[in-house]
């Protein structure tokens, strides 16, 4: 990873400073200290948010945030994450943007997830007009504390909601950083199956549909292992297992590439049952289609405005325990009580008009095999202040230090001309 040194020189402070200036700002409470193994200051706190941003009668909650500090007058890059903030509390956390542009980091956990979740949970309130409200709100109160230059970035859906915010409130920052993140127009988009039909060679697609394949020709001796290991795990479903088990096996393509899994960890024709098995639940794990999912939050925002993806199910329809895949987020993945919701195409056209119309500094980071790369923001085309970087042969898991050394320079020239 090349280094960027930042233009203006940082005013450090005391954990005092940092810690008065925050309990000095209106919404902000239950401030406490963090470790961090690069020896930088680290809280965590709550902001008092809105649950709707036009009409504050229907009550606030408070919304993680985590602040890791370099310098009153460094530059500030906050991250837009689209889940929990769990991870970033451990003390040996680093986020690639904060740590290029040298600056401090305010990490926003997105609300309904985890710590940042209202209660009462009512849904109505889940928007992303809402979640961007927030950010906005983070943002003018930490102006004062933060006066530098200002960056956002996240990671896949977290890096949609770095476009989603940027085209809320274009003015807020000076740069985004958005890594692999799509902006799907429906909630079976449709766009990622015939890209999964054409991602790598010839020969590695084979080797995943013959593994799809022998899974399901092998289902009399496969399933009960994996019905066996979803009640060890206390997992309950909404459809009957022999429809959950075809659809662990639907989703291993796109697990397989998203991921930039290895073909030669799939196993052989003549491996065991077992090995099968062994192989199915690594890669497609059940929980994601359970009732205890962690991921509810994520499931009611796809269907309500930023879509998913489908199956495509025609090569195995003759294995199957189900006619078609279509529709099995609404049928699986939705409590019962939200079935109602309909996608809102409002949100992708509000997007793609910004993307079009406007040319603000954001940059897009993608992998080449990466299935959401299929509805990613891709397309840029004319434009002198917005940038796409492919990863060649890359996954979802591509970043700025994953590319190559000659795309990496580009990426650190644009990045120093924002800090100036």
């Amino acid at each position: 990873m090349m280094a960027l040194v930042a233009s203006a020189v940082c005013v450090s402070a005391t954990a005092t400073d940092l810690t008065d200036r925050l309990g000095r700002l209106p919404d902000v409470d239950r401030v406490k200290a963090l470790s961090s193994a690069d020896g930088l200051e680290k809280i965590v706190c709550f902001v008092n948010q809105q649950l709707d941003w036009d009409d504050a009668a229907e009550g606030t909650f408070g919304q993680r945030v985590i602040i890791k500090h370099r310098g009153f007058d460094c530059p500030t890059v906050m991250v837009t994450e689209g889940y929990g903030a769990a991870y970033a509390l451990s003390p040996a956390y680093q986020e690639e943007l904060s740590t290029l542009l040298e600056a401090n980091l305010v990490f926003v956990e997105h609300r309904y997830f985890l710590e940042s979740t209202p209660q009462p949970c009512d849904w109505k309130h889940l928007t992303v007009e809402n979640s961007a409200g927030d950010y906005h709100h983070i943002r003018n109160l930490l102006r004062e504390i933060y006066p530098g230059k200002w960056f956002t970035t996240g990671i896949s859906k977290g890096g949609q909601t770095t476009m989603f915010y940027r085209t809320f409130y274009p003015d807020d920052v000076d740069g985004s950083v958005s890594y692999v993140a799509p902006l799907n127009k429906s909630l079976e988009d449709g766009r990622h199956e015939p890209f999964i039909n054409e991602a790598g060679t010839p020969e590695v697609r084979a080797r995943i549909k013959e593994f799809q394949l022998e899974v399901l020709k092998r289902r009399e001796a496969i399933e009960p292992m994996f019905a066996d290991y979803c009640a060890r795990k206390g997992y309950t479903f909404r459809v009957p297992i022999s429809e959950i088990y075809d659809l662990a096996v639907l989703e291993y393509s796109f697990a397989f590439w998203q991921w930039g899994d290895d073909v030669n960890q799939i196993p052989a024709l003549a491996a065991t049952d077992s090995a099968y098995y062994k192989h199915l639940i690594d890669k497609c794990e059940p929980s994601y289609f359970a009732q205890q999912t962690p991921y509810t939050s994520f499931n009611v925002q796809a269907m309500r405005e930023i879509g998913y993806y489908g199956y495509e199910t025609e090569p195995f329809e003759e294995y199957l325990s189900v006619p078609h895949a279509e529709g099995y987020m609404r049928r699986v993945m939705i409590p019962d009580s939200l079935t109602y919701i309909e996608f809102d195409t409002n949100l992708y056209e509000r997007v793609n008009a910004f993307l079009e119309e406007e040319d603000c500094p954001m940059m897009f980071i993608y992998g080449e095999y990466d299935p959401w790369s299929a509805t990613g923001v891709t397309w840029l085309e004319g434009k002198k202040k917005m940038h796409v970087f492919v990863e060649p042969g890359g996954s979802h898991k591509a970043r700025i230090g994953t590319m190559p050394e000659d795309t990496q320079k580009k990426i650190m020239k644009i990045l120093r001309r924002w800090a100036r």
